[in-house]
């Protein structure tokens, strides 16, 4: 070979009639102008000129005058031919070249390989249309089995009887031969590769609905993890502006407590992103098996190679295992009442600056409530708005539906929830006899009835005008200084809480916690009874005011 430093490689080059460098293994350059076919054994003639040996052989072996076939240049004496071994060098790198990835060439063709038009299970050969003629003609080769163009023939015929695989056993889920069902398989349902074929193409198109329908889910699921992340985020955010405002105030009094306010809402921060990262990464895991998975199935489905999708079909087929997340989710943990707990050991001062801030981190959960009318007892008056309910003392013409209470003087709101968390206020200043909380929706709401978490019910209770409790098991009375005017109720529905504040005074009532809700939860309204215009003041459900 040549380097390109030689000077008799421009020389070369220029002969072959090459344009640039980028153009040195053009097919083109390297064609002999007789054959119009790469070069085989070029040589050289003195012009220049370059030939397959055998073509200007040939040429010259009829003609007594030796010239050019190209620039016709005539020779007085007939040039000796020797084939150049750069020219030579270079055409078969060309050959190389133009060769396309996974093409199959005739295995009887020499010189220029032509593509192979099919290929003989039986003679284990692949042919292109000229040598593939015998087999249209001659009677014996007719009965071979022509498939497509395939390398690696020898995987398509049985290892032990050399014959084609043409059949598939049902019971050892394999490919075999005609031989192979008078022997091994001798008793064993077969049938020909292309029934078997169609039954699994159209299972591994069945398949590969599922494992997207997977992928898909895990992609909600991540969706929603990311979301809860968020929230669970601007929680945080809330929560740690309103104990800012809190510690500011407060100054170096409490820093202290505003370092381990902060470790603590971090904390529960942390915990819920690095389990959100450990649950996502996870599920991009299996969907990163899964995608793989799928391309493979897809490739598969597409195939109209029988063997092959029968081949690769028992090791596509069965999805990987992965984990169930039907049930799997990301619950956002609850700030409420972690001021109250930093702060506990603080004096009075600092206790009233902790229940501010507390609340207002409940108020941001504030919904909007209407009272549904369907659900009133008989006596209960609504207002049009739906947001005040009062005795009226006499009962009403109205339809004894299944919701309605038929013995206690209740009403629930229209709303429900189920999730998550929701806070609401309700004016309660000039009643002596009220009971408030949240219910489940299965409470029994005919006859006589009890309000106990047991049966249903998270309510605290005003008697006698000055009496509160809570109706727990058994009873629990409140320490209440100042009559309320407005009572605050929050609900944590993940956590199991419920929780009833005094809003003016910022104190909190009491807590049901460790509940387990499985059920919607309605707010419950009860103005207590009318005695001769003894307890004549609606229960008000007022909006939320966060700017005390």
């Amino acid at each position: 070979m040549f380097s390109q430093s030689d000077p008799l490689f421009s020389y070369r080059l220029l002969s072959v009639g090459m344009a640039s460098p980028n153009s040195l293994l053009s097919e083109e350059n390297f064609s002999c102008s007789i054959c119009l076919d790469v070069f085989t054994s070029p040589v050289s003639l003195p012009c220049g000129h370059n030939f397959c040996k055998a073509c200007i052989t040939t040429c010259w072996d009829g003609d007594v005058q030796y010239r050019c076939p190209m620039c016709k240049e005539r020779f007085h004496t007939r040039p000796e031919l020797r084939v150049d071994t750069f020219i030579s060098e270079m055409a078969q790198q060309v050959r190389v070249k133009c060769v396309e990835p996974g093409e199959v060439f005739c295995d009887y063709c020499t010189g220029t390989k032509q593509k192979a038009l099919k290929s003989c299970l039986e003679c284990a050969t692949s042919f292109c249309d000229t040598h593939l003629e015998p087999h249209h003609r001659v009677p014996g080769l007719r009965r071979h089995k022509l498939i497509h163009p395939e390398h690696n023939l020898e995987d398509r015929v049985c290892k032990k009887h050399g014959r084609p695989l043409e059949l598939f056993c049902k019971t050892e889920h394999t490919c075999v031969c005609q031989f192979c069902t008078e022997s091994n398989h001798k008793h064993h349902p077969v049938v020909p590769v292309e029934e078997e074929y169609g039954v699994k193409k159209a299972r591994l198109g069945m398949t590969e609905s599922q494992v997207e329908q997977m992928i898909q889910e895990r992609r909600r699921k991540i969706e929603e993890i990311k979301l809860s992340v968020e929230l669970s985020r601007e929680d945080a955010d809330r929560e740690e502006a309103s104990g800012a405002r809190v510690f500011t105030a407060l100054r170096l009094s409490i820093d202290k407590c505003q370092a381990e306010h902060s470790e603590k809402i971090q904390g529960k921060l942390k915990s819920i992103e690095k389990q959100a990262e450990g649950l996502i990464e996870e599920l991009e895991q299996e969907m990163e098996k899964l995608t793989s998975r799928r391309s493979g199935l897809k490739q598969l489905s597409l195939t109209e190679d029988h063997l092959h999708l029968l081949q690769s079909f028992q090791s596509l087929n069965t999805p990987p295992p992965t984990r169930d997340w039907t049930e799997v989710e990301l619950s956002r943990p609850s700030y409420a009442g972690t001021l109250r707990r930093v702060l506990d050991p603080l004096e009075e001062t600092l206790n009233m600056e902790m229940r501010e801030a507390e609340l207002k981190s409940l108020q941001q959960h504030d919904v909007d409530l209407t009272l549904d009318p369907d659900t009133a007892h008989h006596k209960l008056i609504l207002s049009e708005d739906g947001k005040q309910v009062h005795d009226g003392d006499t009962w009403k013409e109205v339809p004894d539906n299944p919701e309605r209470f038929s013995e206690y003087a209740c009403v629930l709101t229209k709303q429900s929830f189920s999730s998550g968390r929701f806070y609401f206020e309700v004016q309660v200043e000039e009643n002596n006899e009220w009971d408030l909380g949240v219910v489940r929706e299965s409470i029994n709401r005919k006859g006589v009835i009890t309000l106990s978490p047991e049966y249903g019910y998270w309510a605290i209770r005003l008697s006698n005008g000055n009496e509160y409790e809570a109706l727990s098991v058994p009873r629990v009375l409140l320490s209440v200084r100042t009559k309320p005017q407005k009572v605050g109720v929050f609900v944590d529905y993940d956590e199991g809480v419920v929780s009833f504040y005094d809003v003016e005074s910022r104190l909190h009532f009491y807590s049901f916690s460790g509940c387990t809700f499985q059920e919607p939860l309605f707010p419950f309204f009860c103005p207590g009874i009318n005695y001769g215009d003894e307890n004549p003041a609606p229960l008000i459900i007022s909006p939320v005011n966060q700017t005390h």
